[in-house]
């Protein structure tokens, strides 16, 4: 969704913010304008002081909702004054106003200066911007009353990356201006034009513009703008928005999503187009959406279509369950006489993990179980790609759990069957996934396509000879000849089984698909050469090759993979949308040797799409993409993920040639292509995704040619869409004779002629943004000029399987047996994902889960762990002892670590720290060297005191017979004694501790039997009191077995376990830290202790 309409307002201030920058001073635009919505009304004192000029200036008002021809449909008031301008505003502020055939609700106004002028002021002008470059349309009479400016308008493009001057504009366009006005006309054009380009503006009218004087001011604009070059010019953009189409009001429902699209790589997609509709979809894949929407449509439901959507390029659990939740809310809010109908459908998906998908769907079902029955809707349920297995079981199972009508159909049923099933138009004459074995495609191949010729692949120091194929197994390929006609633009390649790839980009998954896809075509090397990940050194990375392994070298440049692989003639960049230009520009440069590139991502911008266009046409290149998934040549190579998994491989045949060929916009109807031609035909002989953007590298008549000149190639499939004109160069040449072999073309986006306002269809380019680029007019346009062409997507599989058995009949393709179906091992990971195998882990972990969305300790999210304030004893609880203790027993854990902090540097553990740190180690390795001095004599008292304390305490003896029974042992009792402190001195760590243990535990049996110790360990002597070590551990043990989380057997196998010497540890390690970053701050010099404090004994002993 590239192009996007902007308000008036942002336009104009847009303009009026940069023009002079543009101009070099000479030109500036009115800044005067406000933007009145409903808020502004209710502070009009706020309005008048920010912008004072509205009480003495004369005023125009119109809405600014996207409305076309505001004059001619009376929403247009000139020279009024403000009081004037708030009561026509008043009027009509939030109430319905209808626009030729849509009507809306009137929300926001654009407020103005008026411009005294007469109408001979008044000129047209129109920037848009095209495949080549951007064209001026210019009308020397300009207003509401301007006509046809297509017919009318003289124009001028400017070719990609070239400049125009004013002395160009005043030539080309302004001749019937009159000459005093053309100089000031030109410079304000040839400056509006560098900032259109500037600002990734893709089209911009202005009608009138008007001039008087020098003063050249625009009085109406409509624009759209890029909105994928956001992290280009995003800062000259400032803060605008992106309004709904006037009569279709934006739900916060669509709000939310977009901002759920916004905050992930993945697509989510939603517009609601009647919120009491009958008929609701939730589809995964761009192009996939649109052909549910255009069926629903043909059968006449269109009217009764409440939503179009997608989700894509695999979403989390997460996000689709709150994508499925938002569109189920919706739904349920009405009732339907009829009941109502969710259509969860998609294509065959490629690397989407479709249980995984669904299990956030089925979240969402099972929430709105209830009113899901109560509104007696049924879910029509058709979906393919990995693990769909899986996902179809779950969500059949979950309908006969909740009670609620699920049908459930896999990739044996075409795409969009379900929909009369749905609607009640035809009976349910597929077998629902699970009932019955699924049919298998065609078992036929071309006669003629015979066991391919061996293959000589240079590998730099000399040449090794690969065969595809054993003999009689797979089929192959007649020699290829260069496509005729050849055009002054790049041409993708002709693969063969010694093509290869580079790919850009540290993309395992895609590389180890294409490197199973070479190994089930009997490639005897990896159709990928090199990777290059620039942000790390040279390596290897390791991927399977059938049963065994291969590396692949990463390189740092795509310089350095050229030159290592001289064999290597392709690239595959997976670059983000923010690097992929200067990636692909830096590869163009090896041009002489890379003559195919394939860009994977979507979201590119369109002035540099087009950049990389130009460059690529000079040099020869063939582009496939971007937003593409790739392409596909069974038997010889595929780009990345093209084809989906394995078995989605198998069971389209892809492995082996078939006769037919097909270019498609849609990456994911490309998998869908490859099911409904393998069960129409003999089965794919090369696929291609063009992608999904408004100018895609390489166009459908590129292919088409390539594949009307191969002798390979029986018959060819065109799947477009709506927006863009480039079918017309097919009806140009099926017309001409050019393409001569069998075509059958669908263009997707006929239901975009139902809705009253323009709808942006899943991908970039799927819009129609002029004449003929619906897709109405272009199935009109491709049948006359002789394509086959259904009258619907539903009906496409059937024609392309009776032009497949015309062709058959007539003997220009005989069936042959079909070879056997290649097996390739799979990844464990994978296996294990589906439920096949098994095998021991070699950890268990109980503690903390970071596989789903959010981080889990002991089963708590981390964002629970934050809103319910546990704090870091709630953490500690949490990952020590896998509870959650009551709240007296966390901030008890706290104090302790508080107590246990620190004790001066002159203790063992603190004097090792400053030492380490003095010595220039980093902190780790001083924090290491003073916790290792942790042990019996410092710090690991409290295990001991805590185990002594509670066996004494448990036995029943008297403190005093405890006491004894130690000394009888010679044995020091651990948790007594202290250097300094007494009874009369206490420290006041330890009456902490045990005041608060007095106050908050129910139950203080080993701490007052320590106690109770002390009273006789103090007769003796006054410092032998209970310390702190002997009080925290005490208190501990009553901790654990009084808090109700723990039985006594449990909390003695905690103390057992060493976690109170881990209390210790963990808050003693606060103040090692804050030792080391003393004498750093302070910087100490190498500590050496002095040697008068030393004795040194050298005799004998």
């Amino acid at each position: 969704m590239s192009a996007k309409s902007i308000r008036e307002f942002h336009g104009k201030q847009l303009v009026s913010k940069h023009l002079a920058e543009y101009s070099a001073g000479q030109h500036d635009l009115e800044s005067r304008v406000v933007q009145i919505t409903a808020s502004s009304l209710e502070d009009v004192a706020a309005v008048e002081a920010a912008n004072p000029w509205l009480l003495t200036t004369p005023l125009v008002v119109k809405p600014d909702q996207l409305i076309k021809r505001r004059g001619k449909a009376g929403l247009l008031a000139v020279n009024k004054t403000w009081p004037e301008v708030q009561e026509w505003i008043k009027a009509r502020m939030g109430k319905e106003q209808k626009v030729e055939v849509v009507t809306g609700i009137l929300d926001t106004f654009i407020v103005e200066p008026f411009v005294p002028h007469a109408p001979e002021d008044e000129y047209y002008v129109c920037i848009n911007s095209n495949r080549d470059g951007e064209e001026f349309l210019f009308h020397h009479e300009g207003g509401v009353d301007v006509g046809d400016v297509d017919a009318k308008a003289v124009r001028l493009q400017v070719p990609i990356g070239d400049k125009t001057s004013a002395a160009d504009i005043e030539k080309a366009l302004l001749q019937k201006v009159p000459e005093e006005r053309r100089a000031v006309l030109s410079g304000f054009l040839a400056a509006l034009f560098d900032l259109y380009r500037d600002l990734n503006f893709v089209y911009m009218e202005i009608n009138p513009l008007v001039v008087v004087g020098t003063r050249v001011t625009p009085l109406d604009m409509a624009a759209k703008i890029d909105e994928t070059a956001a992290f280009l010019c995003g800062a000259k953009w400032g803060d605008i928005d992106f309004p709904a189409p006037f009569g279709r009001p934006e739900f916060p429902e669509e709000a939310h999503i977009k901002k759920l699209d916004g905050s992930t790589g993945a697509s989510l997609k939603l517009t609601i187009l009647n919120h009491s509709g009958r008929i609701w979809t939730m589809v995964a894949g761009g192009g996939a959406s649109v052909v549910y929407a255009d069926t629903i449509s043909d059968y006449g439901f269109g009217a009764e279509l409440a939503n179009y959507g997608e989700y894509s390029g695999a979403p989390s659990e997460s996000q689709t369950y709150e994508y499925a939740r938002t569109i189920l809310g919706l739904m349920t809010r009405t009732h339907h006489p009829e009941g109502k109908i969710l259509i969860i459908g998609g294509g065959i998906a490629n690397f989407t993990d479709v249980a995984a998908t669904f299990t956030g769907i089925i979240s969402a079902l099972r929430q709105y179980a209830d009113e899901l029955r109560e509104g007696n809707i049924s879910i029509w349920v058709r979906r393919a790609g990995p693990n769909y297995q899986e996902g179809l079981r779950k969500m059949r199972a979950v309908g006969e759990e909740l009670k609620i009508p699920i049908h459930v159909f896999g990739p044996e049923t075409h795409i969009t069957a379900v929909v009369p099933m749905a609607l009640g138009l035809k009976s349910v004459d597929a077998p629902e996934f699970g009932d019955v074995p699924a049919p298998k495609p065609k078992n036929i191949v071309s006669k003629d396509a015979v066991a391919p010729p061996r293959a000589s692949i240079s590998d730099g120091a000399g040449s090794i000879t690969s065969e595809l194929t054993s003999a009689g197994s797979s089929p192959a390929l007649l020699p290829t000849p260069a496509p005729a006609g050849a055009r002054n633009r790049g041409q993708v390649e002709n693969f063969t089984p010694a093509t290869r790839a580079i790919v850009f980009g540290l993309q395992n998954r895609a590389v180890q698909g294409m490197l199973d896809f070479d190994y089930m075509c009997k490639r005897k090397r990896p159709s990928v050469a090199a990777m290059v990940f620039p942000f790390s050194g040279n390596h290897y990375v390791k991927f399977y090759w059938g049963l065994s392994e291969t590396l692949i070298p990463v390189y740092t440049s795509t310089a350095e993979a050229v030159k290592r692989h001289k064999d290597a003639s392709v690239l595959v960049n997976f670059s983000s949308f923010r690097s992929v230009y200067e990636t692909t520009m830096d590869a163009l440069q090896f041009s002489s040797q890379i003559r195919t590139i394939a860009i994977i991502a979507e979201g590119v911008p369109e002035s540099q799409t087009r950049s990389i266009i130009k460059e690529a046409d000079a040099r020869g290149v063939g582009l496939i993409g971007p937003a593409t998934v790739g392409g596909i040549k069974p038997g010889c190579m595929r780009i990345g993920n093209t084809g989906g998994m394995l078995d989605n491989i198998v069971m389209s045949k892809l492995y082996r040639p078939g006769s037919v060929a097909y270019v498609s916009k849609s990456g994911g109807m490309s998998n869908e292509l490859n099911n409904i031609i393998a069960r129409a035909s003999d089965g794919v002989y090369e696929g291609v995704a063009i992608g999904g953007d408004r100018y895609p590298g390489t166009r459908f008549i590129d292919h088409l040619l390539r594949y009307n000149d191969d002798p390979n190639v029986k018959m060819m499939v065109l799947l477009g869409e709506v927006g863009g004109v480039d079918e017309y160069e097919v009806c140009a040449a099926l017309e001409s004779g050019r393409i001569s072999k069998p075509l059958v073309a669908w263009c997707i986006g006929t239901c975009a002629s139902i809705f009253p306002f323009e709808v942006q269809f899943g991908h970039a380019g799927a819009c129609a943004r002029g004449q003929g680029e619906s897709a109405a007019d272009k199935n009109t346009a491709m049948a006359k000029a002789g394509a086959v062409v259904p009258t619907s997507f539903d009906d496409f599989p059937k024609k392309i399987a009776e032009v497949y058995e015309e062709l058959k009949s007539s003997g220009v393709i005989t069936p042959r047996e079909e070879p056997p179906e290649p097996k390739v091992p799979m990844d464990y990971t994978w296996a294990r994902r589906l439920g096949l195998v098994r095998k021991p882990a070699n950890f268990i972990s109980t503690i903390s889960d970071d596989r789903g969305d959010e981080l889990c300790y002991a089963g708590m999210p981390i964002s629970e762990v934050f809103s319910e304030k546990i704090g870091l004893g709630g953490v500690v609880s949490l990952l020590w002892f896998r509870r959650r203790l009551p709240d007296y027993a966390t901030t008890f854990i706290e104090m302790i670590l508080m107590v246990t902090a620190d004790h001066g540097p002159a203790v063992s553990g603190a004097h090792n720290t400053i030492v380490a740190a003095r010595a220039g180690k980093d902190l780790v390795s001083a924090l290491c060297s003073g916790l290792l001095t942790i042990g019996p004599r410092f710090g690991g008292a409290l295990d001991k005191a805590a185990e002594m304390f509670t066996q004494g305490s448990d036995s029943g003896m008297s403190a005093a017979a405890f006491v004894k029974a130690m000394r009888n042992k010679n044995q020091l009792i651990m948790g007594i004694g202290h250097r300094i402190k007494s009874l009369s001195n206490p420290d006041m760590r330890v009456t902490i501790i045990k005041e608060y243990a007095q106050a908050h535990f129910k139950n203080n049996k080993v701490l007052d039997f320590a106690l109770s110790v002390e009273q006789e360990t103090t007769k003796k002597k006054e410092t032998l009191i209970l310390n702190v070590d002997g009080c925290i551990a005490a208190c501990f043990v009553d901790m654990l077995r009084s808090c109700g989380a723990f039985s006594q057997e449990e909390a003695d196998e905690l103390i057992a376990n060493g976690c109170l010497n881990g209390l210790f540890v963990l808050g003693r390690s606060v103040g090692f830290i804050g030792h080391f970053l003393d004498q750093k701050r302070l910087k100490q010099p190498l500590y050496r202790h002095p040697w008068d404090d030393i004795s040194y004994i050298v005799g004998d002993m």
